[in-house]
């Protein structure tokens, strides 16, 4: 029996059209048989080109899901369409042709745009993690990627030096075959990729040695790039021109960089605020005192007035995140004050309190000290 579609693009049966895309795009890039020479990878390729035409098509999607493999049996790609989708070359070329390729299934639906032209390059995206400082300054940072790159040997012809394509034979220089198809629910005109060309509309008789006639070549790069002060976690950076690049002359994709931040064992990020927390003496907190606190920007003196209460928020403006476009901006850096009450004192520091309890008035009731400092600081 012939797997379920939706099973083989790892996705469920409520799937929308962009997420269908996705992980067509994600399986395809990771079983072509350009990339991938392991057994099976170009039969599985062939599968989850099968499983992608059927459900990114509205009226084959409805019928396969009413009916199965039995509803869509007779427009099957598989019976010619994509037999030898397996030998394009590159990547753009591959997702061209599979997202414009097929308009059928409809009864003589308008036929895809024509492919022979320029194709641009597919966008790529890199991961890239960031220290809690990095994310706040920004800064310059070397990534390494690997991109399809248009070969210098054919200027991306894919033909030998000295040599031309010519036009395909099969399609007219088309790209594209048209086939109509009786099945037990009606006539069904098929407009797919040609088989001969794989959709370019010519044909290389003399491929290029360096690239193989694909007209591109894989190539690892060092790129420095900048980051802005003020990103944050799951933003994505564009690097214009730095993807795939492109086809027949296209103009390359771009490189999508997607930020994480690695979380701060000392501060957190509210916005554009930074919170964190310090911890004084009850005498400090009753006296009020000047506190050294660390900052992103290095130590601060901070002022602790004279009688703070537990969990005082201070602020320390214009210490905290940039704001994303505009760094002369920034936002502040709220403190909490946590106030240390002991629970063991010396017979000196004893009698001292209870002199200050006798002078305020208190009792230091069931609670002992902790109870009079309790009271102090209006703590219950």
């Amino acid at each position: 029996m012939a797997r379920d579609y939706y099973e083989i693009l790892g996705i469920g049966r409520d799937a929308d059209k962009e997420e269908i895309k996705r992980a067509y795009r994600r399986l395809a890039r990771k079983y072509h048989p350009d990339v991938n020479k392991e057994p099976g990878a170009e039969e599985r390729f062939k599968e989850i080109n099968r499983a992608y035409e059927v459900l990114s098509e509205p009226e084959m999607r409805q019928r396969y899901d009413r009916f199965g493999e039995a509803g869509v049996s007779g427009a099957a790609a598989g019976a010619g369409g994509f037999q030898d989708m397996g030998d394009m070359g590159g990547f753009a070329d591959l997702f061209e042709s599979i997202f414009s390729g097929f308009a059928g299934g409809g009864m003589g639906g308008p036929s895809p745009r024509r492919r022979s032209g320029p194709v641009r390059g597919d966008d790529l995206q890199l991961d890239l993690k960031l220290d809690f400082r990095e994310a706040i300054f920004g800064g310059e940072k070397q990534i390494r990627i690997a991109h399809l790159e248009t070969c210098e040997v054919c200027s991306g012809t894919g033909a030998k030096p000295g040599t031309r394509p010519r036009q395909c034979s099969t399609c007219g220089g088309s790209g594209q075959v048209r086939r109509v198809t009786r099945t037990p629910f009606g006539s069904f005109t098929q407009v797919s990729t040609c088989p001969t060309c794989n959709g370019t509309g010519t044909v290389i008789e003399e491929k290029c040695d360096a690239c193989g006639g694909r007209g591109t070549n894989q190539v690892a790069k060092q790129l420095k790039i900048t980051i802005p002060p003020g990103v944050y976690d799951g933003l994505r950076l564009r690097i214009p021109s730095e993807g795939d690049a492109g086809q027949r002359g296209g103009p390359p994709g771009d490189l999508y960089v997607q930020l994480s931040v690695n979380e701060d064992s000392e501060f957190q990020r509210d916005d554009l605020n930074i919170l964190s927390s310090v911890t004084i003496s009850y005498l400090q907190a009753i006296l009020g005192c000047r506190f050294q606190v660390n900052t992103v920007d290095g130590p601060e003196e901070l002022t602790i007035p004279p009688g703070t209460q537990p969990n005082t928020v201070l602020r320390l403006e214009n210490r905290g995140v940039p704001r994303l476009g505009n760094p002369v901006s920034r936002g502040d850096h709220l403190i909490t004050i946590l106030i240390d009450i002991p629970t063991k004192i010396t017979p000196e520091e004893r009698e001292l309190l209870e002199k200050l309890a006798k002078i305020k008035g208190e009792r230091t009731g069931k609670g002992g000290l902790e109870g009079f400092l309790g009271n102090l600081f209006h703590q219950r």
